[in-house]
């Protein structure tokens, strides 16, 4: 195929390949010229024109499919609009004499619409180029028009509509005969040719005036007509098209006005029309007089449902402002058409019109309005209800009955109130918060208007008015409990009022249903309001009769209400409700007989009602608390239900003994019983399954009802993909509301609140706004099916096989349509209990069990009724999943498939061909395997199968389901399945879009069959990719957005495996296209592929998406219908959340922004935050302050009105860009914020982002770069404005994106000022965004988050002035006094846990900012004084100086309110240990709860407990400590305490504790909280919980008594340290092990101190006995330690688990394991270094805490740990500083050998053991060897040193260490670096200055020598450097002290050796000046000593001298030289003093 890019067709390749492949081959070609074309040089395709015409119209004649077509005609087209056009007439007119010819055989078809095609092509690219030809084609295609069959009419149409389109207005003259022509096809037979005709007279009505000035009523008819027997696609167009030219007729075009002075139609006369169509249907206007008003046939439901879409059009196309202005007179027009009585014939009837019309309100309100103007119109509707409400209530209270007509007004009344209160609740919900202004302004007074509906005579209005005040309180929780209290209060005081009792009861329930949806709740004691209220009137129901049924019903009503509070609050009222329950029943078999013979028909229709109410709160009860079911519960609750059982059987007795009316009732109790017992576990019911089958099996088979009712269910049992058979009935769409009314089972779509109140208070189903149960009717036969399905799988066979049977029967002896409906219900059971053993895992049974059911199943797949051959093929697979054998799965296929080769008609073949798919889809590839060659066969040759489109759509949605399920085993035949889908879509005709839907199913099963294997190079797959890709391009292009949308999400699948090949910049701008599609599918799909492609290529997504809107802006290509703007795709995406309901699309929105964010936001910044601040700036204006425009002047002339109108549109219509969007609404902001948190999380990985001296040089740079600091003021302002809007959840994401502005740039410092920070600007900002969260009406979820941005704020340290902290500070004091008003005193609004919630965050906060105080005050006393000034000093740092706080500045702030914020805190903790207890402990918990939480919400309070316990608990810590816990402050407080605090119970009891016991008490609490936390920190706890506990332990012990208290309780101690052991295993951070290390050091502090006074004590009763002292201490005389009782062990543990954590060579297991690569020491993270030095100073101080028997038991191994950190951490660095691990090493060598073990005599020779060894390994670590080059050489020799001074006597004489020891230093003179000699020379100093001669002499002996060798050395290579000056120095000094140590004859040799070294360094006097600095430093140090050993040793000198005249000769002119030139520098010298003799890097020496 490659061979055929070329421009020109390469005929030769096309002759060579087989005729089958040559149409993919064209195509492919026409493609590639598609793309070329535009692109080619204008001079090459003038050469090639002439030959490529030929081979373009060649092809017109050759017969070509759809798609070909379509391509050839655009190329044609676009080939002569480049080229030159002057045979441009020649082709026309060859296509004109294709389409006159007489041919009408099929063959000749595809020829003529080529024809068609091109006309319409050129007409519509080159347009009035043509000139004068129009007229002739017109009539030549209109002529055609009417002699061509179904296909060639709609190809006609479209080509008419593209004439159009191209001429413009040109074509007036043939506007006429288009109009007539097409008229009437617009009832076609075929519906594609009415979507045509549809569509072309939408293009018409842009230039024909007359379609909506005189024929504006002929044309509405035409409409209505057409949207008879009309399917969903039918409806879409001829609703667009009656919309547009309704919205044209009312506000005509600018051009075509202008042109003919024209009558404009008024709103009055356009809705007229359009209401004729609702109400009275196609069947012409009021032309046959009167009796179309007296009712007669009702109007079809689908010219409605098409009305209901155009009445959406209209006012969409007439926009948002229009709608704006015209709300009133629109709003009243709709609710008159639901109080219409021939819109309310019968009531399913009213409820499809009620729907209809909530439809057009939801979508023109919900979606083109503002927030602003929703508001306005929400005025609008409250007006509405009140006018309609006062009618009624003077017709209500019209007793004389003067108004007879009143009564039909009242019951029309009711469907206007139903409309209107439910778009209300809606408009209320979706405002959220928002809708605040609506709800408080008294003017509009909507609550009274609202509750006064709750007492209108229909109960259809009241359940409304009950739904809105849902949704009120939802939107604004603050006003649930006022509501639920003011209801309570009205049903008390109007008790004897059933209108009342059933309203406000009805209220009641549905504000407790909504609780759920409001985290803060209500209090607890409404419950108990409610259970009284409910009690009362069921007490008193049977007073009055009169009420009796109301009261009944509204006291059960309330407990069902209740239970959905959930068991937390149930729980109380249990006992109570089964006792309820238990007397609603009679009690025995006898009772219940009596009862039947009792009783008018009123008192049964009560006693029945009252039941059904009881079983409905059961269900309530079993749904909603499903913790509080216990066996014992579920058996009290089985004795009503069973007894309900019983009374089953009786009731068709009562019911003919009392009347038929008892048949609603009786079938409510029904419905309720099989509600909940198939709530209930089969097992418990098991003894009543026969009675309950019988009942359920007579209930679907409709044995007892005349009626042939349908269940809803089989939808739902049904596969959503099989959608494609069942037509529109399982899809979804942007109208599926009301296209629901037009399915075929019963009542579908007619769903209302009135079918079963209890829906009021139930969780509204997913995607619905409004719960709608079916009517009674439908709902029982639901509820059967449904338990039928829980119930099947517990049955036994025979029953089973009984059941099957009886089906069987039941179908054969129904006739005609009751036979479908009873063969629906049985199907949809058989269904359900088949999905049940399912699920149970349980099998079908025996043999004559199967065969019964394959019977019944078998006979339905050959059923005329799609729906019933869907439902049986279902079956079939369910069945075989369930059987699972082989051979009976074998025998289904086999039986289909001789079916298949046998049949001939239609209906055999579709059924048994979906019984393959369906048993393939059920048993999987592998089960199936060995059918898969046949099935794939049969289904291949049926997919051919021209003759029958169904046929074909059945065989290849069944191959989709093959493939699917075959997975890799469909791998062979994949080539012949890819060409069958490639050859369909290239023939089969468009307009049947269910074949083409199924080959694009086809075609995505395929792609993932091959799956990644598309990646790949070989010729086959190369071959199947481009044949997927030429599928996906065709299916592209299909008119049909199903099949667009099958498109998309093949191309998704073939990205996700081959991305390479896939190309973005076509696929991108075809999705951006398809998001303004107005089919939801297509929506979804275009969103969903565009989510994955910015998963991994977002910038190029964005890139291509912007690159289109500058083609749509260049080329003003009317067919891209683009709102992409600056903001790009982003910013379309930002503007589809404000306009989608889809929960899945606005999640995948989400996703896509999320994905885009992450990759781009970072380069984009500047982008991206202004993206995100326009949403949130879009203050709610912009949808424009609702002017309800009131005309004045009206009876000016027409021709001024007319002129003023239009200058008013300007524009409408030719602009669609003009028109204001919707500001964003508060979703869309909420998500914006989130974002901008996002974006400043994703700047954290560049630190410039924060830094703003670094931004500052980076942009300048780079202009182009972008730095986040930049944007702060952006930043803040956006949060400000978050965080003070209207929205609820807008202000928490405020406050969240401010907290993390605090938290990100507190530290940023402001270049100019500098000691300033760059935040210290926005404190008015921040303060000013705080304020309003702490007013009293802010819902606490809001107040605790504000608390939380005060204390970040206050402990940032921002803000360093006193008084600028104030204001933000006072926020936090006044809610400080909130919390201690304590529990009852403030009303309440929210749930108790709400109150909780507030007040911790409080203490939280206030604990937060004391840890941060606290902190800044330790710091300020560990720094020095500073002094007050130096002369120095510059003066403008002084001016800082005065700003700088006094160190306890923020301190003073937390000062006065300690005492009370640490008794509450002390108070939380105590809560908080208590509700940490496991379950078992409960009945120990207080039984009036807590400080701070009652009983009642305890699972809640929890949750907030677990949030805020950790900072207090620090703060607690700090504040004990600094207080010496408390001491003192009881006294004090005792009087003031009870005053404030009731909440305390404690308060009491505090005087008789004496002192320690309350130190006892809160250490316990204090360690309890923190080793019950920090035994097992969930994984979600953040990190820092952990560490402020560490931090608090730490703090705690650093306080003398808790030291104390942790000593003397050992076991506590080692508890401790294990758990900080188990800490370490599961968290990393260093942090944490840090803080752990400083834990465990306290911790063995504590128990040193503790073991030193014991030894005192001890000391002092035992002075006389020296040797009893040794046993204290760990380890006692045996030294052994017992793990788990010893503090000494868990310590180790925990050490030895940080330091092979961080060095794991310590460990000799890994070096022994065969794997080991020795690795070499390298330098430590600063980190891990900091850990593993605190480690070993800890380690070394653990001996200390053992007897010396202990000690040697633990000694070995700390020191083996110590020489090994020692040898892994000794590296060199580049400056020579020691690592702190090396000086912790050193020092804790020093610890252990100078520790008192070392006197004890008893352990003597061990002793000398380990110090041996020890000094063996370190001689062993500090070998040289290559493998450590940079092993550092001083640390190991210091020590060396260490233990050579320290333990002398144990080393002393030991040959093998001595010589390793000189060996070691050996080399270390001979080293190369002149800073390790250096510090060699300082060591041997103090070796041999050792007082232990016998040590020093040897090292003196073998040492010196080599020195003085080495300092002689010095004299031919002078130093260079000041690190070898240092060098030589030290040298000398050791000298200098050998001389000073030797005896007094000995001296002159020594001095021999010192003296001439020296001289030999002097210089000469005139090298002297020349000589470089470090020569002449040497110089001076020589002479200086020189002349200070010369007094010193007289005698000696003076012979040294006398013996060498030359050495004497040299020193005197040095020093001559010396004197003159002091002289001469005298004054310089002062300036400059001499080189010190120092060493210039001082040495950390403390180790001696």
């Amino acid at each position: 195929m490659e061979l055929a890019h070329s421009l020109l067709l390469n005929e030769d390749a096309l002759a060579q390949i087989t005729e089958a492949k040559r149409p993919v081959f064209i195509f492919e070609w026409l493609r590639f010229l598609d793309k070329v074309l535009v692109a080619a040089n204008r001079v090459d395709v003038k050469e090639k024109q002439k030959k490529l015409v030929e081979q373009l119209t060649g092809l017109i004649s050759s017969a070509p499919g759809p798609p070909t077509r379509k391509l050839l005609a655009k190329n044609l087209a676009t080939l002569y609009s480049i080229g030159d056009t002057f045979t441009v007439f020649q082709t026309l007119d060859k296509c004109n004499e294709i389409i006159k010819s007489k041919d009408d055989t099929p063959a000749y078809l595809p020829t003529k619409l080529a024809a068609v095609a091109c006309v319409g092509a050129f007409y519509e690219k080159m347009g009035r180029m043509l000139g004068s030809s129009f007229p002739d084609t017109i009539n030549n295609l209109l002529k055609a028009l009417k002699s061509a069959e179904s296909q060639g009419r709609g190809e006609i149409l479209l080509s008419l509509q593209k004439v159009l389109s191209g001429l413009g207005g040109a074509a007036a003259s043939c506007h006429r005969d288009i109009y007539k022509n097409a008229r009437s096809l617009l009832t076609d037979r075929s519906m594609a040719v009415r979507c045509a005709v549809a569509k072309c007279l939408l293009e018409l009505q842009n230039e024909a005036v007359f379609m909506w000035t005189t024929e504006l009523e002929n044309v509405a008819t035409l409409c209505f007509k057409a949207l008879e027997g009309s399917n969903y696609g039918v409806r879409v167009a001829v609703a667009k098209l009656l919309g547009t030219v309704m919205a044209t007729a009312l506000m005509p075009k600018q051009a075509a006005v202008m042109r003919q002075n024209v009558k404009r139609a008024t709103l009055e006369e356009v809705l007229e029309l359009m209401a004729t169509g609702f109400l009275r249907g196609g069947s012409g206007f009021l032309k046959s007089g009167g009796e179309m008003l007296k009712g007669g046939g009702s109007v079809s439901r689908e010219v409605r449902v098409g009305v209901t879409q155009a009445y959406v059009v209209f006012v969409t196309t007439l926009g948002g402002q229009w709608l704006e202005r015209n709300f009133a007179t629109f709003l009243s027009h709709v609710l008159d058409l639901v109080s219409h009585p021939r819109a309310t014939q019968t009531h399913v009837e009213a409820v499809y019109s009620r729907r209809c019309v909530s439809f057009m309100l939801r979508a023109t309100l919900g979606g083109l309005l503002g927030e602003k103007a929703q508001i306005a119109a929400g005025k609008e509707i409250c007006q509405a209800i009140s006018k309609q409400m006062r009618a009624v209530e003077a017709v209500v209270n019209d007793i004389s009955g003067e108004n007879k007509a009143g009564a039909a007004d009242v019951s029309a009344s009711q469907h206007v109130m139903v409309c209107a209160l439910k778009e209300l609740g809606s408009l209320v919900q979706s405002l959220s918060a928002t809708a605040s202004p609506l709800i408080q302004e008294p003017s509009i007074g909507l609550l009274e208007t609202v509750t006064s509906v709750l007492l209108h005579p229909s109960m259809a209005a009241r359940l409304a008015a009950a739904w809105c005040l849902r949704c009120v309180a939802v939107a604004l929780p603050y006003q649930l409990t006022p509501l639920l209290d003011r209801c309570a209060e009205r049903i008390n005081n109007l008790k004897s009022s059933p209108e009342a009792v059933s309203g406000y009861s009805f209220a009641m329930a549905a504000l407790l249903g909504g609780v759920h949806q409001c985290p803060l709740g209500i209090p607890h004691s409404k419950g108990k309001l409610v259970v009284s209220i409910a009690e009362d009137l069921l007490r008193t129901a049977a007073q009055n009769s009169r009420l009796s049924l109301q009261r009944t019903q509204a006291g059960w009503l309330l407990l069902g209400a209740l239970m959905t509070l959930g068991p937390s609050l149930v729980r109380y009222h249990l006992p109570k409700m089964l006792l309820l329950w238990r007397n609603v029943f009679p009690r025995s078999q006898k009772e219940l007989e009596a009862e039947k013979a009792r009783g008018d028909s009123f008192t049964w229709q009560v006693t029945l009602e009252g039941r059904a109410g009881a079983l409905c709160a059961m269900r309530s009860f079993v749904a909603h608390c499903p913790e509080l079911l216990t066996e014992d519960v579920i058996r009290r609750l089985m004795t009503p239900i069973e007894c309900a059982m019983t009374m089953m059987s009786h009731v068709p007795a009562i019911i003919k003994v009392h009347g038929a009316h008892l048949k609603a009732s009786a079938a409510m109790v029904r419905l309720r019983l099989y509600d909940i017992l198939a709530l209930l576990p089969p097992k418990t019911y098991e003894g009543s399954f026969n009675a309950l089958l019988r009942e359920l099996v007579a209930e679907f088979t409709l044995t007892d009802n005349s009626a042939n009712t349908t269940t809803s269910l089989l939808r739902s049992l049904c596969h959503y993909d099989d959608s494609v058979l069942m037509g529109s009935w399982l899809q979804e769409t942007d109208h599926k509301s009301i296209e629901d009314q037009l399915q075929p089972n019963s009542a579908s779509g007619s769903g209302a609140l009135e079918h079963d109140p209890s829906s009021i208070y139930l969780r509204v189903p997913v995607g619905e706004a409004i719960p709608g149960p079916l009517p009674l009717g439908v709902s029982v036969i639901d509820a059967s099916v449904a338990l039928f399905g829980v119930v099947f799988p517990h049955v036994s066979f025979k029953h089973r096989l009984q059941m099957l049977d009886h089906f069987a029967e039941c179908i054969k002896q129904a006739k005609g349509v009751r036979q479908q409906a009873v063969q629906l219900n049985i199907f949809t059971a058989v269904l359900s209990a088949l999905k049940g053993l399912a699920e149970n895992k349980s099998t079908l049974g025996p043999e004559e069990v199967r065969k019964s059911a394959l019977a019944l199943v078998m006979g339905a797949l050959d059923n005329p009724n799609p729906i019933l051959r869907c439902a049986a093929g279902e079956a079939l697979g369910r069945m075989a999943q369930v059987v699972g054998e082989a051979t009976f799965i074998a025998r289904m296929a086999q039986t289909s498939f001789d079916k298949l080769k046998s049949a001939r008609d239609v209906v055999s073949r579709t059924g048994h061909s979906l019984a393959l798919g369906c048993l393939h889809r059920y048993v999987g590839g592998i089960g199936s395997g060995q059918h898969l060659k046949t099935s794939v066969s049969i289904l291949l040759a049926l997919a051919q199968d021209g003759s029958s489109h169904e046929v074909q759509t059945w065989a290849l949605h069944s191959l989709a389901l093959i493939v699917d399920s075959s997975g890799p085993m469909y791998r062979g035949y994949v080539e012949p399945t890819l060409s069958l889908v490639l050859t369909l879509l290239l023939t089969v005709p468009p307009s049947h879009t269910e074949v083409h839907q199924c080959l694009g199913r086809c075609l995505g099963a395929l792609i993932t069959t091959v799956g990644p294997e598309l990646q790949g190079n070989g010729a086959t797959i190369s071959t199947i990719r481009s044949s997927c890709l030429v599928g996906c391009a065709i299916m592209q292009d299909h008119s049909d957005s199903l099949v667009q949308a099958a498109a998309i999400s093949c191309l998704q699948q073939l990205h996700m495996f081959a991305p390479r090949h896939v190309n973005l910049s076509s696929l991108v701008p075809c999705l951006c296209v398809h998001l303004c599609s107005s089919h939801l599918l297509l929506r979804r799909a275009a969103v969903a592929c565009l989510r994955q492609l910015a998963q991994r290529e977002a910038a190029e997504v964005c890139e291509y998406a912007m690159s289109l809107a500058k083609r749509a802006g260049d080329s003003k290509d009317p067919t891209i219908n683009l709102n992409i703007t600056e903001t790009g795709l982003e910013g379309v995406l930002f503007g589809m959340l404000d306009r989608e309901t889809d929960r899945k699309l606005c999640s995948d929105i989400h996703d896509t922004l999320g994905h885009m964010l992450s990759s781009l936001a970072v380069e984009k910044l500047s982008h991206w935050l202004k993206l995100c601040k326009d949403v949130l700036a879009a203050t709610t204006d912009v949808g424009g302050a609702v002017v309800f425009e009131v005309e004045k002047d009206e009876e000016d002339s027409e021709k001024k009105d007319e002129m003023d109108d239009d200058t008013m549109f300007t524009g409408l219509g030719e602009d669609d860009k003009s028109k204001p969007s919707v500001a964003p609404r508060w979703v869309t902001r909420v998500f914006a914020a989130d974002c901008l948190c996002r974006i400043i999380l994703l700047c954290e990985n560049d630190k410039a982002h924060f830094d703003l001296a670094a931004a500052r040089s980076a942009q300048a740079k780079n202009p182009k770069g972008d730095q986040l600091v930049l944007h702060l003021s952006d930043l803040i302002r956006m949060a400000f404005m978050a965080a003070t809007d209207h929205s609820n959840q807008l202000r928490m994401a405020g406050l969240q994106a401010l907290e993390d502005i605090i938290k990100k740039f507190a530290s940023v410092p402001e270049p100019e000022f500098p000691g300033h920070v760059i935040l210290e600007q926005y404190q008015a900002n921040v303060g000013a965004a705080l304020r309003p969260a702490f007013s009293p009406d802010t819902p606490s979820d809001i107040t605790a988050k504000a608390c939380q941005v005060c204390s970040t704020w206050i402990g940032s340290g921002v803000v360093s002035d006193l008084n600028d902290l104030r204001r933000v500070h006072n926020l936090l004091v006044s809610s400080l006094d909130k919390v201690q008003a304590g529990k009852g005193s403030s009303s309440q609004l929210y749930s108790e846990s709400a109150t909780t919630m507030e007040k911790l965050a409080v203490l939280k906060a206030w604990a937060e900012v004391y840890v941060v105080s606290m902190k800044i005050k330790k710091e300020a006393e560990s720094k020095p004084a500073r002094p007050v000034r130096s002369a120095d000093d510059d003066e403008d740092e002084d001016d800082l100086g005065a700003d700088v706080l006094p160190p306890d500045s923020l301190i003073t702030l937390v000062q006065p309110e300690l005492p009370s914020l640490s008794r509450l805190w002390l108070a939380m903790l105590r809560d908080y240990a208590l509700l940490t207890l496991p379950a078992e402990f409960s009945s120990q918990l207080p039984p009036d709860g807590g400080a701070f939480y009652t009983p009642e919400t305890i699972d809640t309070a929890r949750l907030h407990y677990r949030s805020s316990w950790a900072p207090v608990l620090h703060a607690v810590a700090l504040w004990l400590s600094s207080t010496g816990f408390g001491a003192g402050e009881e006294k004090e407080e005792i009087p003031s305490a009870p005053s404030k605090t009731p909440a305390l119970p404690q308060g009491a009891s505090l005087t008789t504790k004496t002192f320690e016991e309350s130190v006892e008490d809160r250490m316990h609490l204090m360690l309890g909280v923190s080793i019950e936390f920090l035994c097992f920190p969930r994984p979600e706890e953040p990190i820092e919980h952990v560490m402020s506990c560490l931090q608090a332990l730490f703090t705690l012990l650093e306080s003398p008594c808790a030291k104390t208290h942790i000593a003397e309780d050992q076991l506590l101690a080692v508890e401790l340290l294990n758990v900080l052991h188990r800490l370490l295993l599961t968290r990393d951070p260093p942090a944490v092990q840090l803080q752990v290390t400083a834990v465990v050091q306290e911790t063995i502090r504590a128990a040193q101190d503790h073991l030193q006074r014991q030894r005192t004590t001890k000391g002092k009763e035992e002075e006389g006995e020296k040797d009893s002292q040794p046993s204290l201490g760990e380890g006692g005389d045996t030294g052994e330690l017992v793990p788990g009782k010893s503090l000494v062990f868990a310590a180790m543990e925990l050490l030895v688990f940080i330091l092979v954590r961080h060095l794991p060579q310590l460990n000799t297991r890994v070096k022994e394991s065969p794997s080991h690569v020795p690795l070499r020491p390298q330098r430590l993270p600063e980190e891990s270094a900091r850990l593993v030095a605190n480690t070993v100073s800890i380690l070394a101080e653990l001996p200390s805490l053992c007897s010396p028997a202990g000690g040697m038991t633990i000694l070995p191994t700390v020191l083996f740990l110590i020489t090994g950190v020692l040898r892994e951490t000794a590296v060199k660095t580049a400056d020579n500083s020691v690592p702190v691990p090396v000086s912790a090493a050193l020092q804790g060598i020093k610890t252990i050998i100078t520790s008192p073990l070392a006197r004890m005599e008893s352990m003597q020779t061990q002793w000398t053991g380990l110090v041996r060894s020890s000094l063996a390994s370190v001689l062993e670590h500090s070998q040289p060897d290559e493998s450590r080059p940079d092993m550092d050489e001083v640390s190991m020799l210091t020590a060396i040193t260490l233990f050579l001074l320290s333990a002398s006597n144990e080393l002393v004489g030991v040959t093998v260490l001595q010589k390793g020891c000189m060996d070691r230093f050996r080399n270390a003179l001979n080293s190369s670096d002149p800073w390790v000699q250096a510090r060699c020379y300082q060591l041997l100093l103090s070796v041999f200055q050792h007082s232990n001669r016998a040590l020093s002499t040897p090292y003196i002996h073998a040492l010196a020598p080599l020195m003085v060798q080495k300092l002689k050395a010095v004299e031919r290579s002078r130093p260079g450097t000041a690190v070898e000056l240092q060098a030589v120095q030290e040298g000398i000094r050791v000298l200098e002290n050998l001389v000073n140590m030797g005896e007094e004859q000995n001296r002159v040799q020594l001095l021999a050796l010192l003296v001439p070294t020296l001289i030999s360094y002097l210089l000469d006097e005139n090298a002297i000046s020349s000589a470089p600095q470090v020569s002449k430093s040497l110089h001076d140090f020589a002479l200086q000593n020189l002349m200070r050993i010369g007094p010193l040793y007289p005698a000696a000198f003076k012979i040294v001298i006398g013996a060498a005249p030359e050495l004497k000769i040299r020193l005197e002119s040095a020093i001559r030289a010396n004197q003159a030139s002091s002289r001469a520098k005298d004054a310089a010298r002062q300036a400059q003093p001499t080189v010190q003799a120092a060493p210039t890097i001082k040495l950390k020496k403390s180790f001696f």
